[in-house]
């Protein structure tokens, strides 16, 4: 028999010799005499052993009566506990084991708890009073189940459903670490902590909480899986809001307050005011301007802040730093003055010009007309570049509109007032292509001065749809000064006027008549553009362009062309391919013509010829002169088609 059992079976038979019994032994034994010839009238018939009474046990002492054994069965019955699954009753620890604890309550047997279950009362001893749970009166081997852990868990959540209920503050440990959050011990029940209501500040480790003790408040329960979720953020905030509450019914605008940097936007700043955030907005940090505010401000940073406006419904507090000092428009240095040279930081850009920061919160602005002496339009994005320095001078100041207008250009002379004896007509010069246009290309001579030359200028031999076909913006170029506007600050340039021009020479060369071998170069609906030696070009139109085999000159084909017109003011050379085939059948007709005349008219002379050799006619003569008189009308009619008249 184990341990367990045999203190079991001592206890049952210490209850057994309870004080209760020994009132029922005081009572005197009672005691009956049996005959030993008893008289038995029955009418059944006597069998062996029918009169064997088993009232009286082995020693001949007489039972109890049925009244007093129901009496004393009863007085028995009332020395235990009536109990039921599931209720909580207190225990006494009557035994202890290596592994479990003897607990008597009051019941017909004792229940046996693991001592894991007493790892809180770790000096747990015989006669202490514990509270356990009746998990089973009597399980499968008819053993007492109790359980202590289940007695406080109940407990606990009793308590924490209360506490939910009425808002107090519990104190708990910190036990583990789970996913999401922490686990809390609250009473001797397992409850949750999220990570988010640890702390008002986000928390990423949470390995430094294990094992603290603190206090908590139970935000949310779950009656059916008996769940509790608690939180530390909600003390912190409570205390917080009190604190806030205080501060808000102290605060005036104007007043001066201490903060802490606690969290950088790319909007602002907010500070800790003790209990209290408030927002320091980017255009309140400095009078200057800044991009972002960690480029002035850092986290747990303590400055002086003031109260510029606040809300106390949405509790909410505009605070500034910069109205801490004087604006710097009102304490400008004597350096900044009309017409001092001042450097500038480049802080904003527009399409009409940039603003230079010249101190902080004191800015100025350079149109787009004071950057350079030049008429050309020039674009303030691609000069100016976002933080670049540069030096201007003031050309005016307004302190009460806080407004200044900076100047590049006027850094140097107007390079315009002595324009003629730098750039005379006819001068040449090379200069940077820095625009292209339809109608022309601008070049710059040097910064400020420049000029166009018209798409017509670029070229005395060939025409072009766009400048782009000839030059490119960057490229250099020579160019000869044709005129100058001065009133309007404009150059007037020439490209093909450095060379002479070619067409006087040509004149003779490209003489109507003359027949030139030419490249078509380019088609279009009106005729070809003709590629001829020397760099011209010349136009033939469509129907100049048909072939003798009725077909039309292609682009890219090689031919001959003859020039039908040649206008040397206009630039303008006019060529035709048909009308050479077509001149050539009109010279062999002409040809054919020419040589019967010729054979006519040798005819003729013959027969006058004849004549004037014959001095007498005769009848045989007649004859003869008839008949060659005949061949010479049909001579005369095959060459000229006329009859000739006999003379």
């Amino acid at each position: 028999m184990s341990d367990a059992n045999q203190i079991s079976n001592q206890s049952a038979a210490e209850v057994g010799s309870n004080a209760d019994l020994q009132e029922v032994a005081l009572e005197p034994a009672a005691t009956t005499t049996v005959p030993v010839e008893a008289k038995i009238v029955s009418e059944e018939p006597v069998t062996a052993h029918d009169d064997f009474d088993w009232s009286i046990d082995k020693r001949n002492v007489a039972s109890y009566s049925k009244e007093e054994k129901e009496k004393y069965d009863s007085v028995y019955e009332g020395t235990f506990k009536s109990i039921s699954d599931n209720e909580m009753v207190e225990g006494i620890v009557v035994g202890l084991t290596k592994t479990d604890a003897v607990i008597n309550i009051g019941f017909k047997s004792d229940g046996l708890i693991s001592l894991n279950e007493f790892r809180d009362l770790p000096g747990v001893k015989v006669g202490d009073a514990v509270e356990v749970m009746v998990v089973e009166k009597e399980d499968r081997e008819g053993h007492l189940h109790l359980s202590r852990r289940q007695a406080r868990i109940t407990r606990a959540w009793e308590r924490i459903v209360e506490i939910h209920k009425t808002g107090e503050v519990v104190t708990g440990t910190v036990t583990s670490k789970t996913k999401g959050g922490l686990i809390v011990d609250v009473f001797g029940m397992e409850t949750f902590l999220p990570g988010s209501q640890i702390d008002v500040k986000p928390v990423t480790d949470y390995d430094q909480f294990v094992g603290k003790t603190m206090e908590f408040k139970v935000v949310k329960i779950n009656e059916t899986i008996k769940n509790a979720v608690v939180s530390h953020k909600a003390l912190i905030e409570s205390d917080i809001e009190a604190q806030r509450a205080e501060i808000i019914s102290k605060l005036e605008k104007g007043q001066v307050l201490e903060g802490t940097i606690k969290n950088i936007t790319d909007f602002g700043a907010f500070l800790d005011l003790g209990g209290l955030d408030g927002l320091l907005y980017i255009t309140d940090i400095s009078w200057g301007r800044i991009n972002h505010p960690a480029e002035v401000l850092k986290l747990d940073q303590k400055l002086n802040v003031v109260v510029l406006d606040f809300d106390d419904d949405k509790k909410r507090i505009s605070l500034g730093l910069k109205q801490l000092t004087p604006h710097p428009w009102d304490t400008l240095p004597e350096s900044v003055a009309e017409g001092k040279i001042v450097k500038g930081k480049v802080v904003n850009i527009e399409d009409y010009g940039a603003f230079l920061e010249i101190l902080p919160g004191v800015e100025g602005l350079v149109h787009v007309s004071e950057i350079t002496w030049a008429n050309t339009p020039i674009n303030a994005k691609e000069f100016f570049k976002l933080s670049n320095e540069h030096e201007a001078k003031i050309v005016t100041l307004d302190k009460d509109s806080r407004k200044m207008s900076l100047s590049i250009k006027q850094l140097t002379p107007d390079p315009w007032n002595e324009i003629e004896n730098k750039y005379p007509v006819e001068s040449r010069h090379k200069g940077l292509v820095k625009n292209i246009t339809p109608y022309g290309v601008f070049v710059e001579l040097e910064p400020g001065i420049g000029g166009m030359i018209h798409i017509s200028d670029l070229s005395w031999l060939k025409r072009f749809n766009h400048p782009g076909e000839y030059t490119k913006v960057g490229a250099e170029i020579d160019i000869m000064i044709l005129g100058i506007d001065k009133e309007n600050r404009k150059l007037q340039l020439g490209h093909k006027q450095l060379e002479e021009d070619p067409w006087n020479a040509l004149q003779d060369t490209f003489a109507v008549g003359s027949v030139h071998e030419g490249t078509v170069i380019r088609r279009d609906d009106k005729g070809a553009v003709v590629q001829l030696p020397y760099g011209l070009e010349g136009f033939a139109p469509n129907r100049h362009l048909l072939k003798e085999d009725g077909k039309s000159i292609g682009a890219d084909e090689t031919s001959q062309f003859i020039v039908i017109e040649f206008d040397r003011n206009e630039k303008r050379i006019v060529l035709s391919h048909t009308r050479i085939w077509e001149q050539a059948k009109y010279d062999e007709k002409e040809a054919e013509n020419k040589e019967r005349k010729v054979e006519a008219a040798k005819t003729k002379k013959a027969v006058k010829d004849i004549q004037s050799k014959v001095e007498k006619t005769t009848l045989g003569d007649l004859g003869v002169l008839a008949e060659l008189k005949k061949k010479m009308e049909q001579g005369g009619n095959d060459a000229s088609g006329n009859t000739p008249v006999a003379e």
